[in-house]
């Protein structure tokens, strides 16, 4: 795969795995420039790793044994013979991206591992602050934003995402015996749906401060509509209802790309 963004490797077992597990966020790299892709692609491999882990196996310490071993790649001083954590070490090598923020991503995870609820509304926003919003601050990271105001930014566009992409999940984390949401009527999750949509808007509105590491919110570009939707039409997300229109979907993310206005 031919990708830029200062990684010389091929990184093809790190595309291969995003394209199949993390479709959107694919479309996405696909839609960033040349340059943009190869930082884009260890990130996104490396949170569909540590996303999966808590799914590996029944028993939970075995989970977090995995979890635990991605937090011990992150400061890892040899490279790992692995083909995710081989690049993502590469990647931590050149001092682009907070360390911190991508172990707060995996810690984040082992709430995953069982099936405890949310304590309260705070840990709720604490869980998509780190693993949605995590991920994208790094993204911005890796693709050159070191000012904490682009950061920020980045970090409540990707929050407010998460949330939008943790709706969509809502009902197979629920088959999974999770207890995904704290409050589950549909006047709660109309509200939550409203509040994340101004926080997306805000964040989105903001975008400049990025400048060229705009590419990184490409994968929350789909936000919007899904969190519109939600908040119009709360039961949707029970049924499995907030997925767009594949052509609807596809042509929001041309035109960003195009244009530059995620």
């Amino acid at each position: 795969m031919k990708v830029g963004g200062g990684l010389c490797v091929s990184i093809d077992a790190c595309a291969a795995l995003v394209a199949r597990a993390d479709p959107d966020r694919w479309a996405a790299v696909l839609a960033a420039p040349l340059s943009a892709r190869a930082p884009l692609i260890v990130l996104y491999a490396y949170n569909v790793e540590i996303s999966r882990a808590p799914w590996v196996s029944s028993q939970s310490l075995i989970c977090e044994m995995r979890l635990q071993w991605w937090r011990d790649v992150l400061v890892a001083e040899n490279r790992p013979a692995h083909e995710v954590a081989g690049r993502l070490h590469d990647l931590i090598a050149q001092g682009t991206v907070d360390v911190a923020t991508l172990d707060a991503m995996a810690a984040a995870r082992v709430w995953d591992v069982y099936s405890d609820p949310f304590e309260d509304e705070d840990h709720f926003t604490q869980y998509l602050s780190q693993t949605a919003g995590g991920l994208m601050s790094a993204s911005a990271q890796v693709l050159g934003i070191s000012g904490a105001n682009g950061i920020a930014v980045a970090h409540d566009y990707g929050a407010a995402a998460g949330l939008a992409n943790y709706l969509r999940a809502v009902p197979e984390l629920a088959a999974r015996g999770r207890a995904p949401l704290i409050d589950e009527s549909d006047q709660a999750i109309a509200v939550l749906a409203q509040d994340a949509f101004r926080s997306w808007n805000l964040a989105r509105s903001k975008r400049r401060a990025l400048g060229p590491a705009w590419p990184a919110l490409l994968s929350g570009v789909q936000a919007g509509a899904v969190l519109r939707l939600a908040a119009r039409a709360p039961h949707l997300v029970h049924t499995g209802g907030l997925h767009l229109a594949p052509m609807q979907a596809r042509a929001r993310l041309i035109w960003a790309s195009v244009t530059g206005l995620v």
